[in-house]
């Protein structure tokens, strides 16, 4: 098939492309792989090199084939073939040359130039670089060198003839515009009905999913069928094909297909529409854009404490409502039809295959990442993305006993208990921990009205309150039983004496504590723990002990507490 160039009437730009490795061998720089002249649209070339050799000798003109570019003319209606090369650069170095030949030449048998010119603008002194056919010019050619003017006369042609123009550049280096001013005509090339403004060329983008694994490459199959079928729009002698650059288009060469895979996120696809009677045809482009399905919520860790509803709160097992990271996935997002499963693995969201049920029991160790399909029902377009489940463990909470003694000279069982003695032995010293007490378990468990664990004052003897343990990382919380009971065994007063010898009469001496054990524990049970304080309200709540040994803060008498 000849290429063909659309003509918006009078005037073309002409400058043929090379796209690096998609640039091709058969340029339309021979004979037979002439651009066909058409009607009513424009296109672009450029002349560079030459194919076969097939004007030298062929001409009065002198010259031959350099950087070339063939064109077919038919004749649509009668009238004079006349037109003006312009180089796109105005040097005067700019030399173009041109051989024209017919009426119904064929490739192999081209015969004599019935019009020619290689006329170097520079040597034969011109103006200008401009060249053509004109019906102000007498002579049917010009040239070589400083010969004639660079213009020769115009032609008188009839429908239905062809001819082969050859456009040549024996120096220089700029693309030409062509303008047409004669007064035939050309058969009209196809049109898109697709475009309602025939001065357009470029269809509406197409925006696609990229639905085909590993579906975050933007890469997937592009499906022009339909659209092929919207161009030709029944007609027979259309023909349309796809290609990945304007060269491979104008010269009908390395098609797409209808059905092929696409290269890039954003491509350009050149639409070559070709009617198959007249070989004239259109290039439209068609932008595709492929994307993913972005528009959600990454979902957060979901971290759920352990808890018995397995009948066991230390298996680091429990049930996850996927429901919850539904909503976070698709908050906010306006008009989201999606559909929403869960994987184990990337593998199966990919297939939408095995999907997790809504409440999930994990049944493994965690982290677990587990794999989001998210799919758009509107447009179908598919995203995936991942969190982890994490059972988080259980604080300890140990129960266990606090005994003090009734030393408030009342044995009525009640005295005031310092609650934070105790907290290491609840949590077993692990860090991280935050410990409070209540009434109730209810209270406990609701988390309100904690009592002053610094000084506590029983009601009951004994009395049970209960411990509340917060783990202060992950929030999960255990509870036990603080059984506390008051001693109303009775210990004995003591004194102790010394003598204020240290040279110095000023009241104040050292005393060793433990001379008074004896006295103060005579009659109680054994194994008791024995602490002095310096002040009553701190042996209630055993807060400051003293040591050992004790000098006197007050001088000459001071009492202490056990």
């Amino acid at each position: 098939m000849k290429p063909n160039l659309f003509l918006n009437k009078k005037l073309i730009a002409i400058a043929f492309l090379c796209y690096g490795i998609f640039c091709q061998s058969q340029e339309p720089n021979d004979c037979v792989n002439a651009i066909t002249v058409c009607g009513n649209s424009s296109f672009v070339f450029d002349v560079n090199g030459e194919g076969v050799e097939e004007v030298q000798g062929l001409s009065s003109c002198g010259s031959g084939e350099n950087n070339s570019v063939w064109f077919q003319i038919t004749i649509a209606n009668s009238g004079t073939l006349a037109f003006t090369l312009t180089p796109s650069s105005n040097a005067i170095t700019e030399d173009y040359d041109f051989f024209l030949f017919g009426p119904n030449a064929t490739c192999g048998n081209l015969g004599e130039t019935i019009r020619c010119s290689t006329t170097n603008p520079q040597a034969a002194g011109q103006g200008n670089n401009l060249t053509g056919m004109s019906p102000d010019d007498p002579d049917p050619n010009e040239g070589p060198g400083a010969d004639g003017d660079s213009f020769v006369s115009d032609l008188d042609v009839l429908a239905g003839e062809t001819y082969f123009l050859v456009i040549d550049r024996p120096v220089g280096n700029s693309p030409f515009s062509l303008e047409w001013t004669g007064t035939a005509t050309f058969p009209e090339s196809p049109s898109n009905p697709l475009l309602a403004n025939p001065n357009l060329t470029s269809l509406p983008d197409l925006d696609l999913c990229d639905n085909v694994a590993p579906f975050d490459d933007l890469i997937t199959e592009i499906d022009l069928t339909a659209l092929t079928q919207d161009i030709i729009n029944g007609q027979s002698d259309v023909a349309v094909s796809y290609h990945n650059t304007e060269n491979d288009a104008n010269v009908n060469i390395n098609p797409l297909g209808e059905i092929f895979t696409s290269f890039f996120s954003t491509q350009t696809i050149f639409i070559r529409i070709e009617n198959t009677t007249t070989n004239c045809y259109i290039i439209n482009t068609l932008d595709v854009n492929v994307t993913g399905l972005s528009n959600f919520n990454t979902p957060t860790t979901y971290e759920l404490c352990d808890d018995d509803s397995d009948g066991d709160d230390q298996n680091g097992q429990t049930s996850f409502d996927f429901d919850v990271k539904t909503q976070e996935i698709i908050n906010g997002i306006l008009g989201a039809n999606y559909n929403i499963s869960y994987h184990l693995s990337q593998t199966d969201a990919e297939a939408d295959a095995s999907p997790l049920p809504t409440i999930f029991t994990n049944t493994t160790a965690t982290p677990t990442e587990i794999f989001v399909r998210i799919e758009d029902l509107t447009s179908g377009c598919v995203g995936f993305t991942s969190f982890d489940i994490v059972v988080a463990a259980k604080p300890i909470a140990n129960d266990v006993s606090l005994i003090q003694c009734d030393e408030d000279g009342i044995p009525e069982g009640f005295t005031t208990f310092n609650l934070n003695e105790i907290s290491n032995e609840v949590t077993s010293n692990v860090p991280n921990t935050n410990v409070t007490y209540h009434l109730s378990q209810s209270d406990a468990q609701n988390n309100i009205n904690p009592i002053n664990s610094n000084a506590f004052d029983n009601f009951f003897n004994p009395q049970i309150v209960y411990a509340r343990v917060t783990n202060t990382l992950t929030g999960c919380v255990s509870f036990s039983e603080v059984s506390l009971e008051v001693s109303t065994t009775s210990s004995n007063n003591a004194s102790l004496a010394v003598c204020d010898d240290d040279g110095t009469e000023d009241g104040f001496a050292t005393f060793n504590l433990n001379d008074s054990n004896a006295i103060v524990l005579a009659g109680a049970p054994a194994g008791l723990d024995l602490q002095y304080y310096e002040t009553y309200e701190d042996a209630l709540v055993e807060s400051n002990p003293l040591g050992n040994t004790f000098t006197n803060t007050i001088p000459y008498n001071q009492t202490i507490y056990a």
